[in-house]
């Protein structure tokens, strides 16, 4: 075997089991244990791992995959090798998955910044705000935390640019407790950032979002996470990210056997043209109603904005509807979950709160209206917070669910 076969091998082995002693390795290759320690090395020169007492530890930054070079960066052709190994493999179901309740998460990363209001400016007017803050935000990066304090091991894809705030975005994920990230730099985009008011008065909240660097993902960067998306049971996409892109993801995920759920924001036509490799898609009653032509007021006009869309080719509908809580559609079933009592502060992040729970409770088994109502009581929680991005945890939730 070649040096470098042998060192790529050994990042596939960190890439399942995250950490590994040298002796273990060097049985594994039958070769010294000095051997080893230079691979090690070498490949923490690298930034590819990080060397600790007797082994190494895979580092969560991931920034490329060998599959672009085993394609030729070529989505397609990528997509077909999946789709015959998928047809090979149709009798062993979840072959090659011994980790549970792992959500991949392909979405923005913003840096938001919030200033907190009386009430909203009217037009030509100024207001002195109340206070103001700079966090980081995106509805992917939003959902990331939300999927991960909900228990969910989660590994997110997100790119910035090459500005202020990308050291910023990296040092937030790094710490927070996100299991991995695999985070892209643009060449010619800043990264993205959101304007946010948040209104003393109810909570309510009006944001002005630059994208950035989030609509410049490549095909080649989508192909690159096939390997984490193999190893997920969940993947979880908005519409902050270019159309292409997300559209890729959900495609190689639908060829992986991976469940797939569609968060359509922002707003987008786009969100009819992606249906058949959707298992859940999940709009608000703004969202509902642009997607099926019909206004949702109510419950009554939820359950036909619903049967609209899966007209149109969804498979599983929930319409999330703020106080009015949320409507599910599964087949020809509706569910309604009601709203979990909450002191609104801050609505800004209760969308992201509520998908990536959604995301990592499916991802851990439960059914899909067992996770939306563990979804509404972790969402209920996350609005009795300032900050999108401020989620609570598992505890919390479960302590709500029991309330009721």
């Amino acid at each position: 075997m070649f040096l470098e076969e042998r060192r790529q091998q050994i990042l596939d082995y960190l890439d399942k089991y995250e950490r590994v002693k040298v002796e273990v390795l060097a049985s594994l290759f039958s070769v010294t244990r000095e051997t080893i320690r230079s691979d090690l090395n070498a490949l923490a020169e690298e930034r590819l791992v990080q060397r600790c007492h007797g082994g190494a530890m895979v580092i969560r930054r991931s920034l490329q995959s060998k599959l672009i070079t085993d394609t030729g960066g070529n989505f397609e052709v990528l997509l077909k090798r999946l789709q015959i190994q998928k047809r090979k493999q149709a009798v062993q179901q979840h072959k090659g998955k011994d980790m549970k309740g792992k959500v991949c998460i392909l979405g923005s990363f913003n840096v938001d910044i919030v200033a907190k209001v009386e009430r909203f400016p009217k037009g030509g007017e100024s207001l002195l705000a109340l206070g103001s803050t700079l966090g980081p935000g995106g509805k992917g990066a939003n959902q990331a935390t939300a999927a991960s304090r909900a228990g969910a091991k989660v590994h997110f894809v997100s790119k910035v640019g090459k500005d202020q705030f990308s050291q910023f975005a990296y040092e937030h994920l790094t710490s927070s407790e996100i299991h991995s990230f695999t985070l892209y730099q643009s060449e010619t985009e800043p990264t993205g950032n959101a304007i946010i008011y948040v209104s003393q008065e109810n909570g309510e909240n009006m944001i002005a979002i630059y994208s950035g660097a989030n609509k410049t993902i490549s095909e080649d960067e989508v192909v690159a996470i096939a390997p984490e998306l193999e190893d997920s049971d969940v993947l979880l996409v908005q519409l902050e990210n270019n159309f292409a892109a997300t559209l890729s993801a959900m495609k190689l995920a639908k060829a992986l056997g991976v469940t797939v759920i569609l968060n359509p924001a922002p707003s987008s036509s786009h969100a009819l043209e992606c249906l058949e490799y959707v298992d859940v898609i999940t709009p608000n009653e703004t969202e509902a109603s642009q997607l099926s032509g019909i206004d949702v007021q109510d419950l009554a006009s939820a359950k036909e904005a619903a049967q609209r869309i899966v007209s149109q080719g969804a498979q599983r509908v929930i319409i999330t509807m703020g106080s009015r809580g949320a409507l599910l559609l599964d087949g020809h079933q509706f569910q309604h979950i009601p709203a979990f009592p909450a002191l609104s502060v801050d609505t800004t992040g209760a969308g992201d709160a509520f998908n990536g729970a959604l995301a990592s409770s499916l991802a851990n088994g439960q059914s899909l209206v067992q996770a939306a109502t563990y979804a509404a009581a972790f969402a209920s929680l996350a609005v009795e917070r300032e900050g999108a991005s401020n989620m609570p945890d598992n505890a919390q939730v479960l302590a709500r669910l029991a309330q009721r």
